[in-house]
């Protein structure tokens, strides 16, 4: 019969007490909102759900590991950026990139990014994960826009809407980045740019 000798014991994490857990997570989320990714402390976060330190170091390897796993089972700033469509290209995407640059350029916006480079830095994997729950909406709004503006002949058929979608988040997780909105004439030149290109007519 097995018999757990202490020595295996301490080689043996304990189970995670799913309370205390959410606990961590919800303090590492708030934190983040509050003051950015750079004044995460783990005495703060420890603080914050009520557990200690050596609980925390048991659970996670470092404060990105923490981020990650919030953000996975979280919301993801930015990532709701949600624009209704009309019948007018150009209405939409100015709309699409004034909400975008504003809502990531909150704190909690700029937090993000800044912290997404030391999750990907520390855990290879997770960070594509997280970028990907920040990236597939962009993507999921900007092939539904191209397609409807093939359908009415506002776009051209070759239009590669993927490479359009990165576009999108490449200037969204730059406007996060600095933590800096992107300004209206900033807008206005980028979404001309970009009809001039995409437009039914124009040349590929």
């Amino acid at each position: 019969m097995f018999q757990c000798t202490p020595e295996y014991a301490r080689k043996v994490p304990r189970p995670r007490s799913e309370k205390a857990r959410q606990s961590v997570l919800d303090a590492m989320r708030a934190a983040l909102s509050a003051g950015g990714y750079e004044a995460v402390t783990i005495e703060g976060l420890a603080e914050s759900a009520g557990v200690s330190k050596q609980t925390i170091y048991r659970w996670w390897g470092s404060k990105a590991a923490i981020l990650g796993e919030a953000l996975v089972e979280g919301s993801v700033p930015g990532a709701d950026v949600a624009v209704p469509m009309t019948s007018d290209l150009g209405v939409d995407l100015r709309a699409w990139f004034s909400a975008m640059s504003a809502g990531l350029a909150r704190p909690e916006g700029v937090a993000l990014a800044r912290a997404l480079i030391e999750v990907t830095a520390a855990d290879h994997a997770l960070g594509l994960v997280l970028n990907e729950r920040l990236a597939a909406p962009i993507r999921e709004w900007v092939t539904e826009r191209v397609a409807r503006g093939r359908a009415a002949g506002d776009v051209r058929s070759d239009v590669d809407a993927a490479a359009i979608a990165d576009q999108f988040i490449a200037m969204a997780s730059y406007a996060a980045l600095i933590g800096q909105p992107l300004s209206p004439e900033r807008v206005e030149e980028t979404v001309v740019r970009l009809l001039r290109g995409i437009a039914a007519g124009s040349r590929p």
